[in-house]
């Protein structure tokens, strides 16, 4: 507001010094030129009524001469006056509606609604800077789980469109610099309910700074970053940013995971996925073979590291080897899109192709060459630009890499439920046959859809019944818990993944487990087994019934009234 008022004062000064300027000297004339009274006699005109008659004169009311008929002398100064107070005021009108259109104005204006907006939030939110797709992807999914959010991005552009956006929650979002202290500090930085910071932007160096400047300013909150580059990596990590992400090495070693353990990658897919999506199809990369690599740049190096760990036989395809270096292995100069090229990297006995450079046009054309020569081959494609997404469905690759998604989706569910995070750590340990059994047991209810996963506390405000029922020295164990309140003798199709108990986490546990108030859970399972979950630990009725099996009055004034036809009873009972 102060820049605001700023701006009109600076812009609208001179305009209005001439204004006050012509009224004054309008207003001496009428004042010091002699008037008549009624009986013609020469007298002095008020202040007062040469400012009511110059108030309306200089804007063409016209009501009239007062308080008496004028002179001639003074009918010759008010035609002047008239002309130069309609000019001025025509001035005035017309620098005020060049400020109003003024850029910098209309962005002081919007800046200061913004702030405003942020200042007024009454529920936590998370700090997006970025809203490229990664941040399209992201805020999405926040607001689909009912989270809330505040954009900030460097292009208008994109802000147009994250108002066209049908987002489940409103996201106020800003046209601004993130790297400066000023534009994060308007955004809520420090604001009491900002949960964290998320720096998505696809400039190393500025969600370094951003990260930076986080840091400084709110030395507690939780700073996200994306990087794809080592070095900024490190220098992020050096002053505590508290999670990292680089596209690269996340989606190397997903297929390095998937390359050992199908069933794990599958589930992993289907856990961190987007809920109501369809389940993705498992995936066996060749784990034995020959594999080309078409480009050596950042993600290029990430696949060619992770894939020799596996122990394939790689072939590197880089157009420009003196620029990216040179990996230890064998390395052929070219795109990758010529024949020759291929055919003398051994195309067509290699059993897995990786298309990854920096340009989706020649991915496309790498692809299509090379399936042109070997029908047979597992092919990786990497996508630069959402745009393309039609173009890469029907290159018939059967991995598609989008660095956006990749980093969206990590994050969402780092911010969504973190629990998830810890389980996937765990799951990582164990054989591919334990992942293949839950992965059935997901399948089972699953209905070719991404079922949903969430977290849950008990605690007064998620499981007010079951609180009760501790206090009462009722026991409940996740076998009650998760029976069906329609029909107790079923189960709901939920699983629990991870249960966390003060310090203490046990992946899958015992349905004998009991629950006490504090305990965290991590959930997988149908949209509506969730809501009916849900119910039962908000209603007491509901879980009476899935303990006990007995229906009884439900609503506070049928308790009401069943407690006191008890006390009744009890009243008349016969005293032995």
């Amino acid at each position: 507001m102060d820049n605001v008022i700023y701006l009109i004062l600076r812009r609208m000064r001179q305009p209005l010094l001439v204004l006050i300027g012509t009224y004054a000297v309008a207003m001496a004339g009428m004042v010091l030129i002699p008037a008549q009274d009624e009986a013609g006699q020469p007298v002095a005109l008020s202040f007062f009524h040469a400012f009511y008659f110059v108030s309306y004169m200089s804007t063409t009311i016209g009501f009239g001469e007062l308080p008496n008929a004028f002179t001639d002398a003074q009918r010759i100064w008010v035609a002047f006056a008239v002309f130069a107070t309609v000019a001025v005021w025509l001035y005035a009108i017309g620098t005020l509606i060049a400020l109003l259109q003024d850029q910098t104005f209309q962005r002081a204006i919007t800046e200061g609604r913004f702030r405003r907006r942020v200042q007024r939030r009454r529920d936590p939110f998370y700090l997006v800077c970025g809203y490229g797709q990664t941040g399209t992807a992201l805020v999405r999914s926040l607001t689909d789980r009912h989270q809330h959010a505040v954009v900030i991005d460097i292009d208008q552009a994109r802000v147009n469109m994250l108002k066209l956006d049908s987002l489940r929650e409103y996201v106020p979002a800003l046209c601004a610099d993130a790297r400066r202290p000023e534009s994060l500090d308007a955004a809520g930085l420090r604001h009491p309910l900002c949960q964290g910071v998320v720096a998505l932007t696809n400039v190393n160096e500025a969600n370094l700074k951003i990260a930076i400047a986080a840091k400084l300013m709110h030395p507690r909150i939780r700073v996200i970053c994306r990087a794809d580059s080592h070095d900024i990596e490190a220098n992020m990590a050096s002053f505590g940013t508290d999670h990292i992400y680089d596209p690269f090495d996340t989606f190397a070693l997903d297929m390095a995971i998937a390359i050992q353990a199908p069933c794990l990658s599958l589930l992993e897919s289907w856990l961190s996925g987007f809920e109501g999506a369809p389940l993705a199809a498992p995936i066996y990369p060749p784990a034995q073979g020959h594999w080309i690599l078409c480009g050596y740049g950042r993600f290029g190096k990430a696949m060619y590291r992770h894939l020799r760990d596996q122990g394939l036989d790689l072939t590197v395809i880089e157009a420009a080897p003196e620029q990216t270096g040179m990996p230890s292995g064998r390395v052929m100069k070219g795109r990758g899109t010529e024949v020759e090229t291929l055919e003398a990297a051994g195309i067509e006995d290699a059993v897995g192709l990786v298309a990854g450079t920096d340009n989706d046009v020649n991915n496309l054309s790498i692809i299509m060459t090379a399936l042109e020569l070997n029908r047979s081959l597992f092919v990786v494609a990497r996508q630069n630009h959402g745009h393309n997404q039609i173009l890469f469905d029907r290159v018939g690759a059967q991995v598609v890499m989008l660095p956006s998604n990749i980093i969206a989706n990590r994050i969402h569910v780092r911010l969504g439920t973190p629990l998830l995070s810890e389980f996937m750590t765990y799951a990582r340990d164990q054989e591919d046959a334990w992942a293949c059994e839950l992965v059935s047991r997901i399948a089972a209810f699953a209905d070719e859809r991404v079922p949903s996963v969430w977290e849950m506390r008990v605690d007064r405000a998620q499981a007010p019944a079951l609180c009760e029922a501790e206090r009462l020295g009722q026991p409940v164990s996740l076998a009650d818990l998760l029976r069906d309140p329609r029909e107790r003798a079923q189960a709901l199709p939920i699983i629990v993944l991870l249960f966390q108990q003060g310090d203490a986490r046990m992946p899958l546990p015992e349905p004998s487990q009991h629950l006490r108030a504090g305990d965290r859970l991590l959930l997988c399972g149908r949209a509506e087994a969730r809501r009916h979950l849900a119910w039962t630990m908000r209603d007491p009725a509901v879980l009476h019934y899935v303990l006990t099996g007995e229906t009884g009055p439900g609503g506070l004034v049928w308790r009401w009234l069943a407690r006191r036809r008890e006390r009744r009873a009890l009243a008349a009972a016969p005293r032995r």
